[in-house]
């Protein structure tokens, strides 16, 4: 199921057009709290699918019944430019396990890429709810390789995608992958440029969150 946050007015329209905005980019403290506050918004819908349980609470006059999460899911990031995504995730389920993957573009001379996972860290997945962040899903190949490499450590019960923005590729390519997941997402574009950017997009997020990387 894919869910296009960006169809009903709410406040993420307010942040994601921060987001892509070239002048309101150039304030990175900004553009980080922005998704931010995008993780946050899709940490409260994704709560609204997941089981909860009453626990009885004492108040300081007296006990009261309240629904609360029955597990803590696991969250995962793709570095770096997944981290502020994360943290928005992060900061409503506080509780959560965590897992982080370095997954990257590595470009050669031609123009041309492909995508190099270096390094992984995660709790048990296994028939938990998987909750992964990357602010870009764009051709669709670094969530792919990152599920690929996640799903050998278990089956999660189901699997949660947050981005910023996705392109129709990058969803198509998700779906071709696996089939019990939902993708929340703050909008959808069409294109891809010939450096498969998403446009119109947003430029590169993790450039613009942390400062332009050397190219390797």
């Amino acid at each position: 199921m894919v869910v296009d946050l960006s169809k009903t007015n709410s406040l993420i329209n307010q942040f994601v057009s921060e987001i892509r905005d070239i002048e309101i980019q150039n304030d990175r403290l900004r553009f980080r709290r922005n998704i931010e506050r995008v993780g946050e918004i899709a940490a409260y819908e994704i709560s609204k699918t997941l089981e909860f349980q009453k626990r009885s609470i004492q108040t300081p006059l007296g006990k009261i019944d309240i629904p609360v999460l029955k597990e803590q899911p696991v969250l995962g990031t793709i570095l770096r430019a997944g981290l502020p995504l994360h943290n928005g995730l992060l900061n409503y389920f506080d509780q959560a396990d965590n897992a982080f993957i370095s997954a990257y573009r590595h470009h050669h001379e031609d123009g041309t890429f492909e995508i190099k996972l270096e390094y992984m860290a995660s709790s048990s997945i296994e028939n938990k709810i998987l909750i992964i962040a990357d602010p870009m899903l764009a051709t669709g190949n670094s969530m792919a390789l990152t599920l690929q490499e996640v799903f050998k450590l278990g089956k999660p019960k189901h699997t949660h995608i947050v981005s910023v923005i996705a392109s129709e590729a990058g969803i198509e390519k998700v779906r071709n992958l696996i089939d019990n997941f939902t993708l929340w997402t703050g909008a959808i574009d069409k294109e891809l440029n010939s450096l498969s950017y998403i446009v119109p997009g947003l430029g590169d997020a993790g450039d613009l969150a942390f400062g332009e990387k050397m190219q390797h």
